[in-house]
C-alpha cells in the first residue's frame, strides 16, 4: 500500500505512520492499557535504526566560535548482525513498507558538533572550511549507508536535517545550493542506486529548495507541518513528483482540537494532500504528552477509513 501511494496511485485508504513521543504515548496508554502504542496503532511503516556513528568527546574548543584546529572524533553505533537478523524477523512477519530510519545527516551533525550558531556563522564566515567538514560528514555517512542498502528488506531510507525555521530557511537559497545540496545529492543517488525510496525529514518553511529536492529524486517528504506552509499550495504544486507524509497539525488540532474537530482536520488533510495517490497520513510530528489520548483515537478512526 505505501509503495503504491508513494507511486500516486489511489489505495483502499491513504495508508498511515504515526510516531510518539514517551510521554505522548504514555498518555495513550492511559485508555488502552498495558498493549504498546506501536502495536496498538499498527502503522503501515516500520520504522527500524541501522547502525550508524557518532560523534565521541569531542572537546571543547568545538563549542567555541572559532572553528576548532583539532580532528573531529567519531564512533560508531549499533551491530550489524542484530540488525540483519531484526529485519529477517521483521520480513518474514510481515509484508509492511520498512524504513530505515536516519535522522541526522550532515547538517544536523555539523550543527550538533559546532552549535546549530557556530555552525551557521561558519558557513557565512568560514565556507571553505564548512565544506570540507561537510564533506568528511558525507563520506561517512555514504560509507554506513552502503553498509545495510543491500538489505532486501528494507524498501526506503530516510534522511534528516532541519533546514527551516517556521518562517523561512536557516540560511539563504544560495548557501543551501553551494554547501548543503551536494552532499545530499550523493547520498540520494546513492539511496536510488539501491532501488530504495529516498524519504527527507526537515522541519519549517522549506518551500524556497522543495523545487532542488524534487530535482535530486527526493520521494518523499516529511512532516509538511500546516503552520510553516500552505500544504494545499504545496500539494498543487508538486504533488505530481512528490508524496507527502505529515501534515495534520500538532500545534493547534491535536493538542487544542475536539474529537469531531481533529477528525475533521484529520479528513481534511487527507482529502488534499491524498488526491490521486502520494500521502501517507500522519500528523506533522511525533504526538506529544499534550495530546489527548482522545484525539489519538479520533485520528486513528480517519486513518483506518477506506474511501469512499
Amino acid at each position: 500500500m505505501v509503495k503504491a501511494a508513494i507511486g500516486h496511485q489511489e489505495t483502499e485508504r491513504a495508508p498511515y505512520c504515526m510516531t510518539f513521543t514517551p510521554d505522548g504515548e504514555k498518555r495513550l496508554q492511559t485508555l488502552i492499557g498495558p498493549r504498546s502504542a506501536k502495536d496498538f496503532v499498527d502503522n503501515d511503516v516500520i520504522q527500524i535504526w541501522p547502525p550508524w556513528w557518532g560523534w565521541n568527546d569531542l572537546g571543547t574548543e568545538w563549542r567555541e566560535p572559532e572553528f576548532p584546529t583539532s580532528r573531529e572524533r567519531v564512533t560508531g553505533v549499533g551491530s550489524y548482525e542484530k540488525f540483519a537478523d531484526t529485519l529477517k524477523l521483521l520480513r518474514d512477519n510481515s509484508d509492511k513498507y520498512i524504513l530505515a530510519m536516519i535522522y541526522c545527516s550532515h547538517f544536523e551533525k555539523a550543527n550538533s558538533a559546532r552549535s546549530i550558531e557556530n555552525f551557521l556563522a561558519d558557513m557565512a564566515g568560514e565556507k571553505e572550511t564548512s565544506r570540507k567538514f561537510l564533506n568528511r560528514l558525507i563520506d561517512r555517512n555514504m560509507v554506513m549507508l552502503e553498509n545495510f542498502l543491500c538489505a532486501p528488506e528494507i524498501d526506503g531510507v530516510l534522511l534528516g536535517s532541519d533546514w527551516g525555521s517556521q518562517r523561512d530557511l536557516l540560511m539563504s537559497p544560495a548557501v543551501w545550493q553551494d554547501l548543503i545540496r551536494p552532499g545530499e545529492q550523493r547520498e540520494y543517488d546513492l539511496v536510488h542506486g539501491y532501488g530504495k525510496d529516498v524519504w527527507i525529514h526537515s522541519c519549517g518553511n522549506i518551500e524556497k529548495v522543495i523545487p532542488s529536492l524534487v530535482e535530486m529524486g527526493m520521494d518523499v517528504l516529511n512532516p509538511v507541518q500546516p503552520e510553516a506552509m500552505d500544504i494545499a499550495a504545496l500539494k498543487e504544486k508538486f504533488g505530481a513528483r512528490l508524496s507527502f507524509w505529515g501534515g495534520i497539525s500538532t500545534q493547534q488540532a491535536l493538542p487544542f482540537g475536539t474529537p469531531d474537530e481533529v477528525k475533521r482536520e484529520a479528513r481534511r488533510v487527507r482529502d488534499i494532500m491524498g488526491r490521486n495517490g502520494g500521502y501517507i497520513l500522519s500528523p506533522s510530528q511525533e504526538i506529544q504528552g499534550d495530546v489527548p489520548a482522545e484525539n489519538v483515537l479520533a485520528l486513528l478512526e480517519v486513518a483506518r477509513e477506506r474511501r469512499s
